[in-house]
């Protein structure tokens, strides 16, 4: 399989379903772990496209197959960085790591000091993941409708 390539998402980017798909793949192993469900499940292909219309994407590509992906939204202080999404047989590659390097130096291009993420509070394998990555928790919060943190902030400072 040919070495992935990190991108920013072409204007002309034209294949919403197939990342719709890789989304779905890479997020499916939430289901039944995560409360509440994810918000990946309320995503469809028109939804994905208006989302890159406001936000920044990249993608990571091996040949002509769609590997990965990241979407960050621009915020007065920060890039709010959400569906980091790796194709389950390319993860361990680093596209994950490469992915999140794209979107720090996009982040720093436009002058923000920092990233941040939320991710799920049973999700102890993506903290690890993000530790690594350079991020701190910074905060613990609740979906509506829950009495105890369901959600956890991660703050990386950029260079």
């Amino acid at each position: 399989m040919p070495e992935p390539t990190i991108c920013r998402l072409p204007e002309d980017f034209d294949r919403w379903d197939e990342l719709l798909a890789l989304i779905m793949r890479s997020f499916a192993y939430m289901d039944g772990v995560i409360e509440p469900p994810s918000s990946a499940h309320l995503l469809s292909a028109a939804a994905l496209r208006d989302k890159a219309k406001v936000e920044t994407g990249f993608i990571a590509t091996s040949g002509d197959r769609l590997v990965g992906c990241i979407f960050a939204a621009e915020r007065p202080d920060a890039y709010y960085v959400g569906k980091l999404a790796v194709d389950e047989g390319m993860r361990g590659h680093g596209i994950a790591r490469r992915l999140m390097q794209a979107t720090e130096r996009h982040a720093v291009s436009r002058g923000k000091p920092a990233l941040e993420l939320q991710s799920r509070v049973e999700l102890h394998a993506n903290h690890s993941t993000f530790a690594r990555l350079g991020f701190i928790e910074v905060e613990r919060t609740a979906h509506q409708g829950f009495d105890r943190p369901t959600s956890i902030t991660f703050r990386k400072v950029l260079a």
